[in-house]
């Protein structure tokens, strides 16, 4: 008899994601391959197998030698049960194929006993035969307020832990459900079409970060917990109202149930799906349209941004601003809204302060960014 369907259903995830994987790293080490190969002496490949034995089979228990070949990919565990569901899947299937297998956990340092609990969570990825694992203490700061400032402490932390142990990717344990509760977030700021967009499949530097769970509920990855007898650790901020998503996750999304009916959830994820495509295609018009707003010296003329559409204009100036030094965690809609007016309500406005002391202002025709 085959797996519990919850279990099933997450493994089949986490294959096709590791399939990706596969296909991603082979095509840069085919790309890379023949200068590699230039610039190396023609033993330099048989040495590094040298130690496994002459007949080329490693005596047992022997440490393998580290093949270039074999991309690794890394598990962000917190020990709750999106990941913990998570990582018993890439330990399964991970053996199967030709990846290695690894764990990360961040410890934020926000409650009593975080460090007991991370090195637990060490203990059960190392129980798996995930390799390496580590747990990784950080500061969480206040900027942003205290689920964004602990965000990107976590994603720091990972990106650091990735380039460490040169990591092909980083597999995160985000579900369909935490993907509505995102696009209702980003519904609330009226940050426009990105934010309701939600989380991509795959983020980050190359692709860096994969969501296998996006297409599942987290009750099913609960339940392929619970048939697997794995244990896990219900964080209590996750039940704090104090924070919004929180709220969103035991209050919100409840009511608009109860109102509206089930299927919430999967319309909200459908929605993120549709926006992603759509953003995604005005991103590439943005990018096509710079090269035609600009002069000769690559200043952006005013009369050419004006007949572009503006969810086109808007683009092509917050591209500018961020390369001018603009954070791009900083740029809110109300932002690109008085740069805008530059262009298409130009009454000789002064320059406009923008976040990394960045400012915009509107001479001869052009719109001049740069830091002050």
């Amino acid at each position: 008899m085959g797996p519990h369907p919850a279990v099933a259903a997450i493994r089949l995830a986490v294959r096709r994601v590791l399939h990706d994987v596969l296909t991603d790293f082979h095509r840069h080490a085919d790309h890379d391959r023949p200068a590699e190969a230039a610039r190396r002496p023609a033993h330099a490949a048989r040495s590094r197998y040298a130690e496994a034995g002459a007949a080329g089979s490693p005596r047992a228990g022997a440490a393998l030698p580290e093949r270039p070949d074999t991309p690794l990919v890394l598990v962000a565990c917190s020990g709750g049960a999106d990941s913990m569901a998570l990582a018993s899947a890439l330990a399964f299937e991970a053996r199967k194929l030709a990846v290695r297998a690894g764990g990360i956990t961040v410890d934020h340092n926000l409650q009593p006993g975080s460090g007991l609990r991370a090195a637990e969570v060490v203990t059960r990825l190392t129980a798996m035969d995930l390799d390496p694992v580590e747990a990784v203490a950080v500061h969480v700061g206040r900027e942003g307020g205290p689920e964004a400032a602990a965000r990107d402490a976590r994603y720091a932390a990972l990106d650091a832990a990735a380039e460490r142990h040169g990591a092909a990717a980083v597999l995160l344990g985000h579900t369909r459900d935490d993907q509505a509760e995102t696009v209702l977030l980003g519904l609330a700021r009226g940050s426009g079409i990105r934010s309701l967009s939600g989380m991509a499949a795959a983020s980050g530097p190359a692709g860096r970060y994969r969501r296998p769970f996006l297409q599942l509920d987290r009750q099913a990855v609960r339940k392929a917990c619970l048939v697997q007898s794995l244990p896990v650790w219900d964080d209590p901020h996750n039940i704090d109202p104090a924070y919004t998503r929180s709220r969103l996750r035991h209050e919100g999304l409840p009511a608009l149930e109860k109102a509206l009916g089930k299927g919430v959830v999967e319309a909200l994820a459908r929605t993120a799906q549709l926006s992603r495509d759509d953003a995604d295609a005005l991103d590439t018009w943005a990018a096509q349209a710079e090269l035609s707003v600009r002069d000769e010296t690559g200043r952006l003329e005013c009369a050419k941004l004006y007949v572009l559409p503006p969810a086109v204009r808007r683009r092509v100036l917050r591209r500018a601003l961020i390369e001018a030094g603009a954070p791009a965690g900083s740029l809110f809609a109300r932002h690109l809204e008085e740069v805008d007016r530059l262009i298409t309500g130009w009454r000789g406005q002064r320059a406009i302060n923008l976040p990394g002391r960045v400012e915009a202002m509107r001479q001869g025709g052009r719109l001049v960014i740069r830091q002050s």
